[in-house]
């Protein structure tokens, strides 16, 4: 399925196209804003660790954005009460203007890659990955 792996490679492609004056405006890399875009949209996953597995980033990038994104106010460290040897992350306020914008351009990112696409199609395609999605968690259940 090359058309796929093409596919994928355009979305991120095009997405890190349109984050690129959000990152220069803010003096980001796009390791710091996919981070604090994750940590926003995702409060359920608030680790290093969650980004890593999750966004599929390299952990040693993980660690120096976050360590940068610490010392210049976007993040805080929390220790975890239940388990010391995990670390929350939490966004601060300074951050709130830069998610705001990043979801903006999310949203924007998503408007365009369903322009001309009509509202059946859009349920169609939606409702099939979520039925993917369903098939690929019983796939997972098996193997565990």
């Amino acid at each position: 399925m090359k058309t796929g792996l093409e596919f994928s490679r355009k979305v991120d492609t095009a997405y890190m196209a349109l984050c690129k004056p959000l990152c220069k405006k803010w003096h980001l890399t796009q390791t710091a804003l996919d981070i604090l875009m994750f940590l926003a949209n995702n409060p359920e996953f608030t680790t290093a660790r969650d980004i890593v597995e999750i966004r599929k980033l390299k952990a040693n990038l993980v660690s120096v954005n976050v360590d940068r994104l610490v010392r210049e106010g976007y993040l805080v460290r929390q220790e975890v009460a239940e388990d010391r040897r995990k670390t929350k992350l939490l966004c601060t306020s300074k951050a709130d203007e830069i998610i705001t914008q990043g979801r903006k351009l999310q949203q924007d990112f998503v408007a365009l890659l369903f322009a001309g696409i009509d509202e059946e199609t859009r349920d169609i395609l939606l409702g099939s990955m979520t039925k993917m999605e369903e098939n690929l968690d019983y796939i997972l259940e098996e193997e565990a």
